[in-house]
């Protein structure tokens, strides 16, 4: 097990290349299951959980190349049905494997995914939408068993108490691809990774409409090709850099991004008076040491991401006076606040929303990672405190930033990874 070692007070200048996006393309992954052709994918990020698709996808018999820049995909008609508990209990987007095994096997047993520590984010909208489509679902020792002799078409409702589903979106329109007629998605999720699935999905020869909005319309076909697609950018990445720069720069360009992906970020740090430069396909941020505070809650996308909550409340540590967040989406995702006031933060909860008493100096201190963003969080906050920090259990970081340390050590923070010989 690794730890990363930070010694903070560097100022980080340069520029940074944000990598393809892990949310994006773990759908389009599983998606690559429905087709009859071979599939070429580019612009990957290779991650943990990237890594665990493929593994998931070579025990469903999927033959996998790695072309250097590129993955083919070769998936045959027959072959197992199953994705085993090993497998899913190390990620919880393996549940999007129902939908395209269904359609085109006839039939899944996917393994409940279980608990989360951000929360609990059951999956009775994936469920409620496949059943809708003329599944029969069981659900025995812990996994779920779907089959169908020929999906059909339909209008579903998806959305849920806390909004629409991303994953629940996604499972559904790979299932639907195959489905007799027509299905309409009302209270589709419309993150751009649902937008990025659909248009992998048209390059397949499937018909869909309403990418971007909450209604998707999908023709169901007999037949799914292959083609090539390109991963786009990682908006949580690429946020989570130009946070970073926010907090210790000098001058960072984010660049291979997605500006318009991240308008709600964009929005934040403008009211916080943090300088940006914005073009078409990058972020340039320039520290300043004067943050405002500022009142945000997190939203289903164009709202602000949950995603980002984590490493914005490390900045907030730096504003100038008392910051809220509100946390909607998951209202239980603050497990990060003890390890910042660990490190000097002056941050308390109440119910789902985080109170920041900005100002206070941060200072470096052995903290434990809880979960993906958290790492991220923990990492930045690193960045400005006095002193070294030990962050311990960074196997987290790794299934969503591709070699953070490294990147970041262009930038010039004083990072390195080291053997955790304590294994904490």
């Amino acid at each position: 097990m690794d730890k990363l070692v930070i010694r903070g007070g560097t100022p980080l200048s340069g520029k940074v290349r944000v990598s393809g996006s892990k949310n994006g393309a773990l759908p389009i992954l599983f998606a690559t299951l429905l087709a009859e052709d071979p599939v070429v994918l580019r612009n990957v990020p290779r991650l943990v959980d990237i890594r665990t698709t493929q593994r998931m996808l070579q025990e469903l018999d999927v033959q996998i190349t790695d072309e250097k820049d590129a993955l083919k995909f070769v998936t045959p008609a027959e072959g197992t049905y199953t994705a085993s508990y090993q497998l899913v209990r190390r990620m919880r987007a393996s549940v999007s494997a129902l939908g395209p095994l269904l359609a085109r096997r006839g039939r899944a047993r996917v393994s409940l995914p279980g608990g989360c520590a951000i929360g609990q984010r059951p999956i009775d909208l994936h469920l409620k939408g496949i059943r809708a489509l003329g599944a029969e679902i069981q659900i025995r020792h812990g996994y779920v068993e779907a089959t169908a002799r020929q999906l059909r078409g339909t209008t579903i409702y998806l959305s849920g108490p806390f909004g629409s589903t991303v994953l629940g979106t996604a499972n559904v329109m790979l299932a639907a691809t195959r489905a007799k007629g027509v299905t309409v998605i009302d209270g589709a999720a419309c993150e751009p990774e649902i937008v990025a699935l659909a248009q992998f999905l048209r390059v397949l020869g499937v018909p869909i409409e309403g990418e971007g909005t909450h209604c998707l319309r999908i023709q169901g076909v007999d037949r799914v090709g292959g083609g090539e697609f390109t991963i786009p950018p990682d908006r949580i990445e690429a946020g989570t850099y130009v946070i970073a720069g926010a907090m210790a720069g000098g001058n960072v360009a984010v660049e291979a991004c997605a500006p318009g992906h991240l308008r709600a970020l964009i929005d934040v740090l403008q009211r916080a008076e943090v300088p940006l430069e914005i073009g078409e396909d990058f972020i340039h941020v320039h520290g300043t040491p004067a943050i405002r505070p500022v009142e945000l809650a997190t939203l289903p996308y164009p709202g602000f991401p949950t995603d980002l909550q984590a490493q914005l409340m490390a900045l907030l540590c730096r504003a100038n006076g008392v910051s809220l967040i509100t946390e909607k989406v998951y209202p239980d995702r603050f497990m990060h606040v003890a390890e910042l006031n660990r490190l000097g933060a002056q941050i308390r909860k109440e119910g789902s929303t985080a109170i920041i008493l900005g100002g206070h100096r941060l200072s470096g201190a052995d903290v434990m990672a809880s979960d993906l963003r958290a790492s991220a969080c923990l990492v930045l906050a690193a960045l400005i405190a006095d002193g070294e920090t030990e962050i311990h259990r960074i196997y987290h970081l790794d299934r969503g930033y591709v070699r953070m340390e490294e990147k970041l050590a262009g930038l010039g923070a004083d990072i390195r990874r080291e053997d955790d010989e304590e294994g904490v």
